[in-house]
């Protein structure tokens, strides 16, 4: 369903949260699947054909979507998995259709974001890399996307989350049929194909490549097994991270309150996770608090990997490890908030981060993978959210998941005290 102007006043509790993605993971997926599996294949033979993906999205969660699924196609982090051209374009860079029309070629992939309220514009960039004769996708109810998916919420963050799992699953699975190429348009049949490494992963990848259905129902289950995956997950992550969050959003709430702000940053998708974290409390969606019945407020937040002249010039000149901590320096102040997020848990430039903050009087947050490194075993940080994974895409949605939840639990929290 469409999000309307307004999403209804709340005030939940962590378990609200929980069991109410725990509801729509189930039931989105259980719908979906067999269309995204499909939708892998169709994909696979615009790749197959020197295709792109295109993704663009407006707003600043709609930007962040876009930059995320980019990164993630141009840089694989599955062993053995080869990159997929992609290009992520924002508001940054003009009119979206303008863009789409300049970028947009008839065998790419275009995927719109952010077409729920005022979604004109994407809408229209949507129809105009369909009338190119680009595959297109959207994660709302649009007549411009052939492939358009509708997450069962009316909650922002919650469909939010949904998308991002369902664009990892395209991604993760897309290459299942890029392996059979004899099941590609254009493409040269091979009899059997060889899974090499990725046979303990995709056992069906040894199948005959004559039998298109076979290989869609196991895609199918295996969309149905991430989306399980990610669901306990996100369980362990809310539960065993509780009372860190609830810790975490005391600390952003007293720092609002007396004038300070929050820092995020990351790495790669976990840097598009910090840009989306600092666009919901910068921007929140059109939700009223439980108790108060008022507007959740804008909050004071920067995203450190925002710049790419500040983060390059760094980088350059002095390394990738000072790109936070110089930010930190010139930007943080004493009783600021930094959030960082990292899968592993053991970036360089996330625990150079992490000590300047501390250095110079800065609360922070950590939402780490695995089974924390670093920052979870040396206690680098106040407040500490493990997601203990070691797949990274289910590590970023049960992150997103956890931020979403701190960004609620700052204006409950805030409620409580009025």
């Amino acid at each position: 369903m469409q999000p309307g102007p307004a999403v209804e006043a709340r005030s939940r509790s962590l378990a609200d949260l929980l069991a109410e993605r725990t509801e729509a993971n189930r039931s989105f997926f259980a719908a979906e699947a067999e269309r995204v599996a499909r939708l892998c294949h169709r994909m696979a033979e615009r790749f197959a054909r020197g295709g792109r993906l295109v993704a663009f999205g407006r707003g600043p969660a709609a930007r962040s979507d876009a930059r995320h699924v980019a990164v993630e196609f141009v840089h694989p982090v599955i062993v053995g998995k080869r990159a997929l051209p992609a290009l992520g374009l924002a508001g940054e860079g003009g009119d979206l259709v303008t863009q789409v029309e300049l970028a947009a070629e008839p065998d790419d992939i275009a995927i719109g974001f952010g077409l729920g309220e005022d979604a004109g514009e994407a809408a229209a960039a949507l129809a105009s890399a369909r009338a190119r004769g680009c595959l297109t996708i959207a994660f709302a109810p649009t007549p411009a996307a052939e492939w358009a998916f509708d997450p069962p919420s009316d909650d922002p963050f919650l469909r939010q989350e949904l998308a991002e799992t369902l664009y990892h699953v395209l991604w993760e699975l897309v290459h299942v049929f890029f392996e059979h190429r004899g099941l590609l348009e254009g493409r040269a049949v091979e009899p059997v194909h060889d899974t090499g490494a990725s046979s303990f992963l995709y056992p069906f990848l040894a199948e005959q490549e004559t039998d298109l259905e076979a290989v869609v129902a196991d895609v199918r289950d295996s969309v149905l097994l991430k989306a399980a995956d990610v669901g306990a997950l996100r369980e362990q992550t809310l539960t065993e991270g509780a009372d860190e969050l609830l810790a975490a959003a005391a600390t952003l709430r007293a720092t609002f309150e007396a004038g300070g702000k929050l820092l995020c940053l990351g790495n790669g998708g976990s840097a598009t996770d910090a840009m989306d974290a600092a666009a919901d409390f910068r921007e929140p969606p059109s939700v009223h608090d439980g108790r108060t019945g008022r507007p959740w407020p804008a909050r004071r937040a920067l995203d450190l990997t925002e710049d790419p002249a500040i983060l390059t010039a760094i980088a350059n000149d002095i390394g990738v490890e000072a790109i936070f901590a110089r930010q930190i320096i010139a930007l943080g102040r004493e009783g600021d908030v930094v959030l960082t997020l990292s899968t592993s848990g053991n970036s360089v430039n996330v625990i150079a981060a992490l000590a300047e903050a501390r250095r110079r009087g800065l609360r922070t947050v950590a939402m780490v993978g695995y089974e924390g490194g670093r920052i979870a075993a040396e206690r680098l940080a106040d407040h500490v959210v493990v997601t203990r994974s070691e797949h990274l895409p289910r590590i970023q949605e049960a992150q997103a998941s956890a931020y979403h939840a701190l960004r609620e639990l700052v204006e409950s929290t805030a409620a409580e005290g009025t």
